[in-house]
């Protein structure tokens, strides 16, 4: 048996003649920038997660930027968040000449630990950026408690995690921003780079639109520095086409690590650490990660047998190269160092037959 890690081509046969009509839709109208497909995208994605404004825009990365550059984050500023995540997280963060500052996660979820944020404000600090790994939402009531009792913004990185829930709300409805990712490989996915902006601050969500087009308020006159972070309308119409099915494929998705966490209790794989999302929120399943031993052998042993997997993330971000100029050492967050070297990612995607779960945790 060969097993396809996301799947993506069968999701394109399921959907084409939809997708490929709105594509050609667009192409025949020639409105690539900003057309009439972006409008109405940004509509149901307010419908679909209950904010007030979504602001869609090129890319997850451009998202956190926007939303950074909302805020006014300036050199220097220092932005609480995890070291276990996508470069992007922390990336978005230098590039503004502000100053990650990391601190280490819940072993149970892999989510930045709230108990341990408070002790690493200081006066520098303007943000805390919690990332919801894998597509599980974080400990947001705890963590806007420290927020609110230091007069700090809240940020979500929730490239991983549309779709999500924590007590009955949407993760794209939760702190002052919301951020996420439509690349291709996400639960909800377009056919390139795309992201989107969430929040209920009409002031914020002016400045975030404004700030995706250059900071202009009217063509050509510019009230802020900008960037160029529009979506492309071709994108946005390979969405709106997605997005209708979307709430079907979360569920299917929901059921796939339902059958992974069966099947491998049921195996007897007492090796293996398996993914715990608290019974409080939902989670969209981006991943579907497991911890192991000698990681790198079991990758290549299934590999072997038509079985790909994958590692989100080998190395946490306190040890890459770019940020050596933090001062970070091996030892600092031990429970992101241990993880990174034990997790695993098994294929995950709403089309995994009963026949291929069983498959691969028989292999396991």
């Amino acid at each position: 048996m060969k097993i396809d890690f996301a799947n993506l081509q069968y999701q394109h046969e399921l959907y084409k003649d939809e997708i490929e009509q709105a594509l050609l839709s667009v192409a025949r109208k020639c409105n690539f920038i900003m057309g009439e497909e972006i409008v109405q995208l940004e509509e149901s994605l307010q419908n679909f997660t209950g904010s007030k404004h979504a602001i869609s825009c090129s890319s997850g990365t451009d998202a956190l930027l926007l939303a950074m550059m909302a805020l006014d984050i300036k050199p220097g500023d220092e932005i609480i968040t995890t070291p276990f995540t996508f470069i992007a997280t922390a990336e978005t963060i230098a590039f503004l000449g502000a100053i990650p500052v990391f601190v280490d996660i819940d072993e149970i979820t892999y989510n930045i630990d709230p108990a341990k944020i408070e002790e690493k404000i200081t006066p520098k600090t303007k943000a805390i950026i919690p990332v919801s790994l894998y597509g599980q939402p974080c400990d947001m009531d705890e963590i806007m408690l420290v927020a609110a009792k230091h007069g700090l913004k809240v940020i979500i990185d929730g490239a991983q995690s549309f779709g999500s829930t924590y007590k009955g709300k949407s993760d794209s409805n939760l702190g002052d921003i919301s951020c996420t990712s439509f690349f291709p490989a996400k639960p909800l996915g377009c056919y390139g780079d795309g992201g989107a902006v969430f929040t209920n601050d009409d002031e914020l969500a002016s400045k975030i639109k404004s700030l995706r087009v250059h900071g202009q308020t009217k063509r050509y006159y510019h009230k802020y520095i900008g960037m160029g972070g529009r979506l492309d309308t071709i994108q946005a119409a390979v969405l709106n086409v997605k997005l209708k099915y979307y709430e079907k494929d979360l569920v299917l998705r929901q059921e796939v690590a339902l059958k992974y966490d069966e099947s491998l209790k049921n195996k007897n794989t007492i090796s293996l650490i398996l993914p715990v999302v608290k019974n409080d929120r939902t989670s969209a399943y981006a991943q579907y990660s497991i911890r192991v031993k000698d990681r790198e052998i079991l990758q290549e042993k299934l590999l072997n047998v038509g079985i790909p997997t994958a590692v989100h993330y080998p190395l946490p971000l306190h040890l890459q190269e770019c940020f050596a100029y933090l001062g970070y050492k091996a030892g600092d967050f031990p429970i992101s160092e241990t993880v990174a070297n034990e997790i695993m990612s098994l294929p995950m995607n709403p089309y995994l037959s009963d026949e291929e779960i069983d498959y691969i945790a028989e292999n396991l």
